[in-house]
Order: C-alpha cells, then structure tokens, then sequence
C-alpha cells in the first residue's frame, strides 16, 4: 500500500481518489479490455485497415515489418530477471519476449487471424509458469516499473482467450512487478524521495495503475492515481511539471515546465510517454487525468514537444537533492533546458495529440506538429537495440488515431474538460479510500547505498531555486521560484 514512509510522512498519507467522473461497474468490476486499448479501439483498428484508410494502413504495415510481430516467436522465459550493474543481466530477453507477445496480441485484433492469438499466449504462459523474481541494483525498479505495465498491457489483450493462464499471471505479474512498483513508491530504494528523477516514479506508478486494472484491484488503482494527484515523489504531476508559464504561447493554453528537460532529451521524452501511457489507462477506466490540474500534463507535454522541435522554452533553474535517509546526501543545480536532437523521435505522441485534439477539440500544435513528425510509428524493435527503444509499446499511429469529437463533445484550453470516453462501457469508479486498501505489498528486497551510488543517486532531485522557497515532502523536495506564474 501506498503510504507515507520516513520523511515524506504527512505528505503522501491519505490514499483516496477525489472526484473520478465515472460510475461504479456492475459488480465493481473494471472495463476490459480496458488499458491501452479498449474493444472499441480495437473494433476501430480492424475496420480502419479493412477499408485501407490511412493513416491506419501505414501504421499496421509498421507492425507487419516488425519480427516482433511474427507468429511463431519462441519465447525464452527465465527464472529471475536481472537488471542493473553487477549482475548477470538477461533483461533483454524479457523485454523482446513482451513486445513479441504485444505485438502478436495486437495483429490478433486486427486480422482476426488466430496464429497470433496463439502465439502471444505462449509466450505469457511461459513466463507465467517460470518467472520467480525481478532482481539487480537499483535499476530492478526500471525493470519492475517498465516490463510490468507492457506485461500486463499484452496480457490484457488475449486475457479472454482459452488457453491463456489468467490467474496465474495475474498472480506473477502482481508478485514479481506489482508488488516491487508499490514498494518503489513509498521506499524509493531507500533513498530520500527526491532521489530518483521523475521517469523511475512515472514506470513504477504505470505499473501500479496496469496491475490493478488487470487484477480487478480497486485499491491498487485508487492509491496509483492518489499518487499522480499528491505523491511525495517526482512522478506525481505538480513534481513532474514545477511551473507553469501561462503567458508563454498564452494561446495554446501555456506550457509547463518538464523536469527532466534539465537532465536530457531522452528521458524527458520517456517521462512524458509514460505519463501519457498512465493518463490513458486511467481514461479508459473513466477516471480523467489528461485534464486535472487545468491540463497541466498538456502544457508539460507541449513544452517537450517545442523544445525537440527546436524552439525556445523558458526554464527555471533547480538544485536537486539526493542520497541515502541517514546516509550519503548531495545535491545538484540545472539551469537551463538540456540539448536536442531533431533526429530522436520515440513514440509517444500519436496517443497525447489525438486525445486532446480529437477526443477534445483542444488546441496542441508542438505536440501535433512532433505526432506528425513521428508518424507511422513503429514499436519495440524499430528503435534501436537497446533497452530504450522498447520503453514504449508504440504503433500509436495504428492504435490511437481517431475520428474527431463532433461540435461541443470536447473540453477547452482554459480547462474545461468532456467525460471520459463511453468506449469503457463498464468504466470503473476509483473512488475507494484508503479504508478500503488491501493489506500492503511484502516490501521487495532493498538496495543500500551502493545502488544508489551505481544508478540512483546520480538520478535524483530535492529543489531550490531563486526567490521564494516552498517546502514539499518534509524539507526533502524544495522550490523556489523566480517570475512564476503557476496554474
């Protein structure tokens, strides 16, 4: 469970979810599908690719080409995952298994051909039956985080299918990922709650939020999106996103300052995919994210979007603290937003710019412009070999592409937002309070400071910045503020 822990005391405690706009499911059951993709969605997907409709003919020949993709691939399912320096690490193979799982699931879905239904199931089956522990330095919570909310992505698209082991991995993927999320988030390895940047906190609550979902846990899903609300973390939204300028491209609504847009261009752009990829998930449950805080994570994500494409964003500088609780401790000062690369594209932005401009009617023209730049993409595979192409699921131009609301069905800059989407017909409502939590998650087995050191406490923020302090999360998580016009 989600609680207050060390010094964040007072500051995450309360686990509840505050005005989720859907009504309850019969039998308090969740929508499925209902994480990425809802059948509606995919009922879209297949028919769009029938009538050979663009975009959607282009996005489905991205994932054709993919060897992904492949019925047949054979899976290579290991008994304890390792991720991070010092141990023998094998994560590859769990990733690449995943994204051949996902991609087969969803090809199921478009072509209605079974070989690929049968094929993704293997592949979960096998790990289900084999994976005991996700295990490394500090970078075990990126493998817990990361593979944990893709696994249980798959997993949902074949969850109805015969031969599928539902209940057990439903068990694996809450014991091995879940439960390592969870923990993440109330511990951070030990660490003080500023430790980690904001894409660690941002995987482990995807993967809180898709666990929940795909074991019909309310409660895990009520304290996932308390934290997106009010978490001590650098996750949770006001952390992710400090400041908001109003008066920069005043006419797009403003844009809000991404944290990590002081770190580096590439996990800035892993943050804002995975915030997309919880806001997402929440909607298709009827719990509207993607417009709380006046569509704070569209201001984030339009300033990611205009600084990739090369144009001017305000910055306001931050020192970061991080270390150990009772141990090692420094800090750190950006002052300006990282360098870009035109040429790194992930994607991420498909999914953003056809919430807000279609499903909303809003306007979003950094984030159009880089979806545009972006399309047809591709998925895992199509990225490079490395872990960071397989961050994302992708193929969001064949999955997230969509009509345009009618007149007056979308919300507005100014914050004004529409009911989630009626494609969750059995939208749950995640309004269950902390009293009605299940017993916390065992604690999974905590690094000391020598993970910090290897990964962690490079990766971390406590703030300060120019005049004007505001103390968050017992001291551990300042600001100062010059010029702000926060919304």
């Amino acid at each position: 469970m989600l609680k207050a822990s060390g010094a964040a005391a007072g500051v995450a405690a309360g686990i509840a979810v505050v005005g989720a706009p859907a009504p309850a499911a019969a039998a308090g059951a969740f929508a499925h599908p209902g994480l990425l993709h809802t059948r509606t969605d995919l009922d879209r997907m297949a028919a769009k690719v029938k009538a050979g409709a663009a975009p959607y003919t282009a996005g489905f020949a991205k994932l054709t080409a993919n060897r992904h993709a492949q019925s047949g691939w054979q899976a290579r399912p290991q008994a304890v995952v390792y991720r991070g320096s010092g141990t023998p690490e094998n994560y590859s193979l769990l990733y690449n298994d995943i994204h051949a799982a996902y991609q087969n699931a969803l090809r199921y879905h478009v072509t209605g051909e079974s070989a690929y239904a049968d094929t993704a199931v293997a592949v979960l089956n096998a790990w289900s039956a084999t994976l005991t522990a996700v295990n490394g330095s500090a970078d075990r919570f990126l493998a817990a985080g990361l593979y944990g909310y893709q696994f249980a992505n798959a997993a949902e698209l074949v969850r109805d299918h015969g031969d599928f082991e539902l209940a057990r991995f439903q068990e694996m993927l809450g014991r091995n990922f879940g439960a390592m999320s969870d923990d993440f988030l109330v511990r951070h390895n030990g660490a003080v709650v500023s430790n980690y940047w904001t894409n660690w906190d941002l995987a482990n609550m995807a993967c809180v939020l898709a666990t929940g979902i795909f074991c019909d846990d309310r409660a895990q899903v009520a304290r996932a999106v308390d934290y997106f609300k009010h978490g001590a973390g650098l996750g949770a939204i006001r952390n992710a996103i400090p400041v908001v300028y109003n008066d920069e491209d005043a006419d797009e609504g403003g844009l809000g300052e991404w944290l990590e847009a002081g770190r580096d261009q590439g996990h800035a752009l892993l943050g804002v995919g995975l915030m997309g990829t919880f806001c997402e998930m929440a909607w298709n449950q009827g719990i509207d994210l993607y417009g709380y805080d006046d569509s704070r994570f569209l201001k984030g994500a339009q300033y990611v979007a205009k600084w990739n494409l090369g144009g001017q964003v305000p910055f306001t500088a931050s020192t970061r603290r991080k270390g150990a609780i009772g141990g090692w401790s420094g800090s750190e000062t950006v002052t300006a937003a990282a360098g870009v690369d035109p040429s790194m594209i992930r994607p991420i932005w498909a999914m953003i710019a056809n919430h807000y401009t279609r499903r909303r009617g809003m306007s979003a023209t950094y984030v159009t412009r880089i979806a545009a730049k972006a399309a047809p993409e591709g998925g895992g595979g199509d990225y490079g070999p490395n872990s960071g192409g397989y961050d994302q699921l992708g193929f969001g131009t064949l999955t997230f592409t969509r009509d345009r609301v009618s007149a007056g069905g979308g919300g507005t800059a100014g914050g004004t937002t529409s009911s989630p989407s009626p494609t969750a017909s059995a939208s749950a409502s995640a309004s269950a309070s902390a009293s009605a939590s299940t017993p916390a998650s065992s604690p999974s087995a905590m690094g000391k400071g020598d993970d910090l050191a290897a990964t962690g406490s490079g990766d971390v923020v406590g703030w300060a910045a120019a005049t004007g302090i505001t103390a968050l999360a017992g001291g551990l998580l300042l600001l100062r503020r010059r010029g702000r016009r926060d919304g």
